[in-house]
């Protein structure tokens, strides 16, 4: 089940959240987006939790919890939106 998770801490890095959500289960892989110009977080991501179950206990648990003072959201990634264009 892959995750969205949104403001994380600037500082955290993949391990950071690795630790997080493999407290509710395996988690597959983590990917943090960079900022271009930075290269720092931009204090979100995306999660995969190894099963269903897995992945809505960490949902469950982690959506609006607290970590150094930000309130996490934590929800199911919704499918990428195809991009409308215009045809020539």
């Amino acid at each position: 089940m892959k995750l969205y998770v949104g403001n994380l801490p600037f500082h955290y890095v993949e391990n950071d959240v690795q630790e997080l959500f493999g407290q509710y289960g395996s988690v597959v892989s983590v990917s943090l987006i960079l900022d271009r110009d930075t290269g720092r977080t931009r204090g979100f991501g995306f999660v995969e939790m190894g099963t269903r179950g897995e992945g809505h206990k960490a949902m469950e648990t982690l959506n609006g919890s607290t970590i150094e003072h930000r309130k996490l959201v934590v929800n199911e990634q919704q499918p990428k939106k195809k991009m409308g264009g215009r045809r020539r």
